[in-house]
């Protein structure tokens, strides 16, 4: 296949996960959020016994910076707290406090209930391919941009 056919084929693939992102950022905003901070919320969410900063940054690719920034909102509005870790006296494990649990509870589980419910409207089969080639592709793509930097 030439350059030209497959680059039609990257716009498609881009223009879908765009539809996917979108879906996201909208969702947030309905919510007052961004989606990094959704996703933020989100990572927190399904960490019950909490998750540390760097585990977030790196779960998000996101900056410290960034991170810190919507840690820091969500602690002024009293739904985060910053406990040490017993292990590294630097980190501090992030967790939901009650007002931050009645908060999310309204958004992150109708959101992880809308992808379960749009995979659960693929057969078991193309559920099975979706995986198997977004992995791929993205273990693809992953080395491409690795090789760029090399270069």
């Amino acid at each position: 296949m030439n350059r030209e056919d497959v680059r039609a084929y990257v716009n498609q693939y881009c223009r879908l996960r765009d539809v996917q992102f979108s879906a996201y950022e909208l969702y947030a905003r309905k919510h007052g959020l961004s989606a990094k901070e959704l996703f933020v919320l989100d990572l927190i969410w399904f960490a019950p016994n909490g998750c540390l900063q760097s585990e977030i940054c790196e779960r998000l690719s996101a900056t410290k910076q960034t991170i810190s920034a919507i840690i820091k909102k969500f602690r002024e509005q009293g739904y985060v707290s910053l406990t040490g870790s017993e292990t590294d006296r630097r980190s501090k494990i992030i967790r939901l406090t009650q007002a931050g649990t009645a908060y999310a509870e309204k958004i992150i589980p109708p959101a992880a209930d809308a992808e379960t419910d749009a995979m659960k409207d693929l057969a078991e089969t193309d559920i099975a391919e979706l995986i198997r080639l977004t992995r791929l592709f993205s273990d693809c793509m992953k080395k491409r941009f690795h090789e760029i930097g090399e270069k």
